[in-house]
């Protein structure tokens, strides 16, 4: 027989805090992303220095030679030709920003980490998907880079499809973050009918697909044009020739700015109408207060977010529209992550082995 005391459940207290301080600098580290891509600035630096790039620019010699790099590419000359120095500066700043965060978070994932590992409180199972988490953090940092490098040598912007995988990388990292957390709190498995717990994982599938699009959305500056709403191109639905003029037909998917934006229309009117669904359905079948709460609150952030969508296309996409928008994207995220989690609980809690806690046999 096993005792486990209370105090050492407790235990598992510090690596919650410690995952939800870098799961909130991983919203912070894509809210200055999408800063940096809506200032043009992704592509002031460009060179990929891991250690010695930490730090910015020392004296004027250094921002001169800095700058001048910059000015070999194709989006100085095309889009920028006669920036002034300190013009420079302040897009440089935003990707300095961008990257410095970057490593921020790897020291604050890392290190915690390495101390929990040496004081023996994760378990196996715990350790393997902290791990994996670390591993995906680690290709995130060379996945930014190739992005970047995407505009380095013949375009004036990044490519969208590396620009999209990287945020949804990041965001599936976080999503990764706020699901591991939760499972280390004791917790009765859920009672709710499946059909709940398939709308709510349908719900979480189709909120990354609409998070990629939105990154396909601000790598083509598809935001900027047909600002009109509810109609797009003069009417509800574009005409087929407008939608697939391309081809292959499957570029048009990922490259036609019409088809891009009417996609991401599309899905958001289909995420609103399953959350409402989803929080109807979670009333009617009498589930866990947590669950119908979880399904409300999901439902009202949609909501807020498909309205902020409105705004921030009739607006042109503006800086403070546009983040606000993306800010509300990683609350959705969290609470669709949130809810699948509440609902797939099979058993109340975790054991000693899993969370990695010293147990002592009776006596």
């Amino acid at each position: 027989m096993v005792i486990v005391s209370a105090a050492q459940t407790r235990n598992l207290a510090p690596v919650r805090g410690w995952l939800i301080a870098v799961a909130a600098l991983i919203a912070v580290m894509v809210l200055v992303g999408g800063a940096t891509r809506l200032t043009e600035s992704g592509l002031s630096i460009v060179e990929w220095k891991p250690v010695t790039g930490s730090l910015p620019p020392l004296g004027e010699a250094a921002w001169t030679q800095a700058f001048d790099a910059y000015k070999a590419i194709p989006q100085y000359r095309q889009m920028n030709a006669g920036m002034s120095l300190d013009e420079f500066k302040t897009i440089f700043w935003w990707e300095w920003s961008h990257r410095l965060l970057g490593r921020v978070i790897g020291a604050a994932y890392l290190l915690p980490f390495l101390w929990f590992l040496w004081r023996g409180v994760l378990s196996g199972d715990l350790k393997r998907r902290l791990w994996g988490i670390f591993a995906l953090g680690a290709l995130q940092g060379a996945v930014g880079w190739w992005m970047v490098a995407s505009g380095l040598s013949e375009r004036v912007e990044v490519s969208q499809y590396r620009l999209a995988t990287h945020l949804v990388l990041a965001l599936l990292i976080f999503a990764g973050i706020v699901w591991t957390q939760r499972r280390l709190v004791e917790s009765a498995p859920s009672s709710a009918p499946l059909r709940l717990k398939i709308s709510a994982i349908i719900l979480l599938a189709l909120t990354f697909v609409q998070l990629y699009l939105g990154a396909l959305v601000a790598g083509l500056r598809a935001g900027k044009i047909y600002n009109t709403w509810p109609d797009i191109d003069g009417g509800l639905i574009p005409s087929a020739a407008r939608l697939f003029f391309d081809v292959p037909w499957w570029r048009n998917l990922f490259e036609n700015t019409l088809t891009v934006q009417f996609e991401h229309r599309m899905v958001a009117y289909t995420l609103f109408a399953l959350a409402v669904w989803h929080a109807i359905d979670a009333a009617r079948s009498r589930a866990e207060r947590a669950v119908i709460d979880g399904a409300l609150w999901l439902f009202g952030v949609v909501t807020l977010q498909a309205t902020l969508g409105i705004l921030t296309l009739l607006n042109q996409a503006p800086m403070d529209l546009a983040l606000t928008h993306q800010a509300v994207a990683i609350i959705v995220l969290t609470l669709a992550v949130s809810q699948v989690e509440r609902l797939t609980r099979i058993r109340r809690g975790l054991s000693p082995q899993e969370i990695g806690q010293p147990v002592t046999a009776a006596r």
